[in-house]
């Protein structure tokens, strides 16, 4: 809380989780994030980009779904279930205090990644998310079926 300005906020865009103003994140840090982030959690840095006042981070966060993570899955119980997830990070200082954070993920590969949702015919990828971004080499467009019919068409 000394890095952030008197009244920051921080919004996990997918979950609506964080808060406004230092009491709030306060006791979101506190109660809600810092202990419930999973003890195996690991962050791999993909990009970073600095412009003035602001801060973007890309990584793929990895973690073990060990324990209740009320930041990113409220109220569901522990599945025991690895998940590796693409993550961006939108950070906005004033001066040398952070102001705001906007983080986001796609959820639907989290409970995928968990066994909370089945993807039988939705266009949704799992685990592959996180494994494309770290190797740009693996197929894309698997999840189209019309893309055999295009080939050759170019």
């Amino acid at each position: 809380m000394a890095t952030m300005v008197n009244e920051p906020y921080v919004n996990h865009i997918p979950t609506m989780t964080g808060g406004v103003g230092h009491n709030d994140l306060r006791q979101f840090y506190k109660h809600h994030f810092i202990a419930t982030t999973p003890s195996d959690t690991t962050i791999i840095p993909i990009s970073q980009t600095v412009g003035e006042g602001s801060l973007v981070d890309e990584v793929l966060f990895c973690f073990t779904h060990d324990i209740e993570i009320d930041w990113m899955l409220p109220g569901i119980a522990p599945t025991g279930k690895r998940v590796e997830i693409p993550l961006v990070a939108i950070i906005k200082f004033h001066g040398d205090k952070l102001f705001n954070e906007h983080i986001y993920w796609v959820q639907a590969p989290v409970l995928v990644q968990i066994a909370i949702l089945r993807p039988n015919g939705l266009p949704i990828a799992s685990i592959a998310t996180g494994q494309k971004l770290l190797n740009e080499t693996l197929p894309s467009n698997g999840l189209m079926a019309k893309w055999s019919e295009s080939e050759g068409k170019c």
